[in-house]
């Protein structure tokens, strides 16, 4: 029969064993009294300068398991104290037999208040999605003509490449002419400064370029998807041209200022010094304009008769002036910049705001790089599977019903027709307006900043959260919404006023954006050009009180409006 546990206690403490293994006796504790006294044994194992503490006695607590080796009372200290934070973390990770949960007050990932950012997932599910549409598509192509692909669209990129080619290339040349026109007013002391005859020139120079190169493709029967290339590039080259122009215009303008105050006698203005827009100041200003005399010449201005507070005053403006002939990070100053390798490097630079100098990273990123250009052609791809597989058709059986009922003079079906078609067109365009953005300001953009090292790859922010069509004007573009920033509405807001700047503003872009269209369709028709100037009513309606921050509401309305407005917009255009 089986001793008990006093008996074999007490047999172990005579120095006898009668070989049986018995379970460690242990006494019932309560979970509370349990929970407190773990709890005071954390406290009381570190101390407050974060070492070791020892119990008092110099023994282990209560909580532990008993089964490491006892420690010599002679032990040294360190040995002690090991022994006693083995015991001590034992006995923290002792488990309950059933385990518990811990629950708090927290919000899931898609409330709005939580700080949780990183979907980076529903991305790559969003490409996957993409790959299962295409793969599906090549399927039921391969089962009905026996090939993955049409060919509708796929052979328009081969008609006339060499025209394309070499057109863009004359067209890309015929933009140098803004350097030897800089040089040439800079130098220029008569009518061909560029506050007097400069600006004229370069002005209708940029006019009759566009005119001649929108002709170019009409001249030469290029195919939509040619005019489409050869038209953007076209309208971004002519910004870079116009902001290489009139930002050298400025300071040839400053740089004459800076020298004419060496001589005391000048007439030169001595106005305030005008900085021009910059990110960190986008709408421009005047430097220092309470410390400079707002005489416009220098009739009070003889050698010795200076006063202390005129000096100042000239000093002042020296500095503001040469301080705007210096690039903002200080290793370029003007006219330095007049150069053609500076001039090559900005047309590929991935901006249309020139500066005399760039944040640049240290090195090229192959990896990167050859993934954006690879990202690039996935993408030209898969817009090429939807166009000839979800919207080629739906516009062709389209124009086909609409000619037959023509024909009979039925306005009601015609309606009908138009609106299955913008049905039909949401989701295949929805799809394009994403593709095209990535494969523009992720890939193309971010491609050829890693070529050129530009540092600053901010080409887009979060438009997808806009709640009205004036923030996603900041944000959806912002190479171009900084240029038309800076080149457009701060120039006009200090002659007209904010209000008419903003419609200038929003008027260059819709003629824009309808010149682009009118090219491709080959059609005047001013669709574009009316949706894009209703939005400013649009906004006003958003931004009053009833509407003004519901964000949720706003955001649903603009995505709304944004997708049913590009099928709109592209059925108006090709079926009527």
């Amino acid at each position: 029969m089986a001793a008990t546990g006093a008996e074999a206690s007490a047999a172990m403490n005579s120095g006898e064993h009668d070989n049986v293994l018995r379970p460690r006796p242990r006494k019932p504790v309560n979970p509370q009294l349990a929970e407190l006294t773990r709890q005071e044994s954390n406290v009381s194992i570190t101390s407050s300068n974060g070492f070791l503490t020892m119990p008092e006695n110099g023994t282990a607590s209560g909580l532990t398991s008993g089964r490491s080796t006892p420690v010599p009372e002679d032990a040294p200290q360190s040995a002690k104290a090991l022994s006693y934070a083995r015991k001590q973390v034992r006995a923290e990770q002792r488990r309950r037999i059933f385990p518990t949960i811990d629950y708090t007050a927290r919000v899931s990932h898609f409330d709005p208040a939580s700080d949780y950012r990183d979907f980076h997932g529903f991305f790559n599910l969003f490409w996957i999605g993409l790959a299962i549409m295409a793969i599906t598509s090549m399927l039921r192509n391969i089962k009905d003509t026996g090939s993955p692909l049409r060919v509708q669209i796929w052979t328009l990129f081969t008609v006339k490449l060499w025209h394309l080619a070499i057109a863009d290339f004359l067209m890309v040349a015929s933009t140098a002419i803004s350097l030897p026109l800089a040089k040439y007013t800079r130098e220029n002391q008569g009518g061909m400064r560029w506050n007097e005859g400069g600006m004229a020139v370069q002005s209708i120079y940029q006019a009759l370029w566009l005119a001649f190169w929108v002709f170019i493709p009409f001249a030469l029967g290029w195919t939509w998807t040619a005019q489409v290339f050869f038209l953007l590039h076209t309208m971004v080259l002519l910004m870079k041209m116009h902001s290489y122009a009139f930002y050298n215009g400025h300071l040839s303008e400053t740089e004459k200022r800076l020298q004419a105050l060496d001589d005391p006698m000048t007439t030169e203005s001595k106005a305030p010094a005008y900085v021009y827009p910059t990110v960190e100041n986008p709408m421009g200003e005047y430097a220092h304009k309470s410390k400079v005399a707002p005489s416009d010449n220098g009739d009070s201005d003889n050698g010795s008769n200076h006063s202390d507070a005129e000096i100042e005053r000239l000093a002042q403006l020296r500095a503001d002036l040469a301080r705007e002939l210096t690039s903002p990070i200080g290793n370029i100053t003007y006219p330095r910049n007049l150069t053609w390798p500076n001039y090559a490097d900005y047309l590929l630079c991935p901006t249309l705001c020139y500066e005399l100098e760039y944040p640049r990273t240290d090195r090229i990123n192959w990896i990167p790089l050859v993934s954006k250009i690879v990202a690039t052609f996935g993408c030209i791809f898969l817009l090429t599977i939807i166009s000839e597989e979800f919207i080629l058709p739906v516009l062709q059986e389209s124009h086909r019903g609409l000619i037959d009922i023509n024909n009979n003079k039925n306005m009601l079906d015609t309606m009908l027709i138009l609106a299955e078609t913008i049905s039909w067109l949401l989701f295949p365009f929805m799809l394009t307006f994403l593709l095209v953005f990535l494969v523009i300001f992720e890939y193309v953009l971010g491609a050829f900043a890693e070529i050129t090292r530009f540092a600053d790859r901010h080409f887009y922010s979060d438009w997808w959260n806009s709640t009205d069509w004036m923030e996603f004007s900041r944000e959806w573009n912002v190479p171009v919404y900084s240029f038309l920033r800076r080149h457009v509405y701060a120039t006009s807001r200090q002659k007209i006023g904010r209000p008419m700047a903003t419609l200038i503003t929003f008027l260059v872009s819709a003629l824009g954006h309808e010149i682009v269209m009118a090219c491709i369709t080959k059609k005047i028709r001013g669709y574009g050009f009316i949706c894009q100037m209703l939005q400013l009513p649009i906004v006003v309606l958003q931004r009053t009180r009833w509407v003004r921050g519901k964000e949720t509401l706003n955001n649903v309305c603009f995505w709304c409006s944004m997708v049913l407005g590009l099928s709109l917009i592209c059925s108006l255009y090709v079926l009527i």
